[in-house]
């Protein structure tokens, strides 16, 4: 009993001698962490932001000084795990493309806008032609010619154009050169003792260089062709007269014929 009682009388002597060695030696206290100052990287033209990994580095402390998690870090550079190498770049996201400032070129030189040029109107040619149209056919035949007398009626819509004429005999047709451009009406009338076969209106839209024929066909109507006048003596006088005064002389010499009879028969 005397033995441990001194065993354990001398567990306090031993304590306070630990603790004294322990006092008497130096303290060796680790460095404080320091953190490596961050620079926020400048976008590049293609507007990626690219970290430079720095010796001791981390995905971990570069999360933490940048902002990004290590999840996106991953991500955004293909990485299977956290290895990363002294000077290898990484990116840590995508904003704005570095400002840069246009350099002034030459101020472009205006083009005179040079005014439509003025259309020149040009002319035309309108040929007209009453003819007879002997067969009623409505078509004009070679052998069928020019009806004079009819009126021809000429005008534009503008009301610049406004001719009037009279058709002649002949074959040729009546030409009006020199005409504006544009919109005519044409109308024939017939003269007297003929009927129309054709349409005596139309209208046309004459462009320069145009050469346009227009055919306009009549028929002599019945009474024009039974009614001929009567042959004019040198006189002026009709010749009727003469014939009615030799039926009566004739007349007169056979009843003057029968009375002698009848005076030589009493």
């Amino acid at each position: 009993m005397m033995r441990i009682n001194k065993k354990i009388a001398a567990i306090p002597f031993i304590i306070f001698m630990l603790f004294a060695f322990v006092v008497q030696e130096p303290v060796n206290a680790a460095p404080p962490f320091q953190m490596t100052p961050f620079h926020t990287p400048t976008p590049g033209p293609d507007g990626r932001i690219i970290y430079t990994v720095q010796e001791n580095d981390t995905l971990l402390r570069i999360s933490l000084i940048s902002g990004v998690s290590i999840d996106e870090i991953r991500g955004l550079n293909n990485l299977l795990n956290d290895d990363i190498t002294v000077g290898q770049q990484l990116l840590l996201g995508l904003g704005g493309p570095a400002i840069v400032t246009p350099t002034p070129g030459p101020s472009p030189t205006a083009t005179e806008i040079l005014p439509t040029p003025t259309r020149i109107p040009g002319s035309g040619k309108i040929c007209i032609l009453l003819y007879e149209d002997r067969n009623g056919n409505s078509i004009r035949e070679m052998d069928e010619n020019s009806i004079p007398g009819g009126a021809i009626n000429l005008n534009d819509t503008m009301g610049q154009v406004s001719l009037t004429n009279e058709t002649v005999a002949g074959e040729d047709p009546q030409c009006y050169e020199d005409l504006a451009e544009g919109d005519y009406t044409i109308s024939v009338a017939v003269p007297s003792g003929y009927n129309a076969t054709t349409n005596m209106t139309y209208v046309l839209s004459l462009k320069a260089g145009d050469e346009t024929y227009l055919d306009f066909g009549a028929q002599a109507n019945s009474v024009n062709e039974t009614a001929e006048p009567l042959p004019v003596t040198e006189e002026g006088k009709s010749p009727l007269l003469g014939i009615i005064g030799g039926f009566l002389l004739l007349a007169g010499l056979i009843l003057g014929f029968f009375a002698n009879r009848m005076l030589r028969g009493k």
